[in-house]
């Protein structure tokens, strides 16, 4: 399965050749094919045929397979936040390093149940009114899926990383990883709907490098990720 390989990658630590101070930077866009809609989770409280499919996201993350050597010697503790609002979770994708808090306040006027099932955090925030927020801590690497158990069609991506070599896309898909130390990696590409991809980059002293990714679908269409499985 593609989700748990990317689980796997996640979580390993590598030694990249050289510790030079002098570090680099890998950018690029990636340009995604046509995406088709998503379906939402079945529930009894909304029908599949009523339920409204949700557009995918644009949205990618780009990570090291493996970190750097000096990667785990600063760990952050950093705080993020993951809205519910207009029925939807903003942001839709959140990558953060493992240690970190993420908070999920409701601007909706009225009640969410914030939930997760996947093996690397999971919770179940209950209910909360508009105006209250409840918090969860990450300390595991792997993909958690976020969902809300009163409105089915409501999912989130949080992918937690055991270094900080990683970066979310914006919608045009560019990405910017700095301050990475000199050597050869994989370079992988995270999407929603798609299997992930990997290249192999090399990263010069005090240099600049660009990697573009294109991604196509594969033959047997979007890969989309199962409510029970661990990410």
């Amino acid at each position: 399965m593609v989700l748990v390989g990317l689980v796997l990658a996640l979580a390993l630590v590598g030694v990249a050749p050289g510790v030079a101070a002098a570090n680099g930077t890998i950018r690029g866009r990636i340009t995604l094919p046509p995406l088709h809609p998503i379906e939402h989770r079945p529930s009894l409280m909304q029908p599949p045929a009523t339920a409204p499919d949700r557009e995918p996201s644009q949205v990618g993350v780009v990570y090291l397979e493996r970190a750097p050597r000096g990667a785990f010697e600063h760990p952050e503790n950093r705080r993020y936040r993951m809205n519910q609002r207009d029925e939807r979770f903003v942001p839709h994708v959140l990558a953060i390093p493992t240690g970190s808090v993420v908070d999920f306040p409701n601007n909706d006027p009225f009640f969410h149940n914030v939930f997760s099932l996947s093996r690397p955090r999971t919770f179940d925030l209950g209910r909360y009114a508009r105006g209250r927020s409840r918090a969860v801590r990450f300390n595991r690497p792997g993909i958690v899926r976020v969902f809300c158990d009163i409105h089915s069609h409501m999912s989130a991506f949080i992918l937690v990383f055991a270094h900080r070599y990683f970066a979310i896309t914006d919608e045009a898909g560019h990405y910017r990883i700095e301050n990475v130390p000199p050597g050869t990696y994989t370079l992988a590409v995270w999407h929603e709907t798609l299997p992930t991809t990997t290249r192999q980059v090399t990263v010069p002293e005090s240099g600049d490098i660009t990697v573009d990714f294109v991604l196509t679908r594969s033959e047997g269409g979007p890969v989309s990720p199962k409510r029970s499985e661990g990410g």
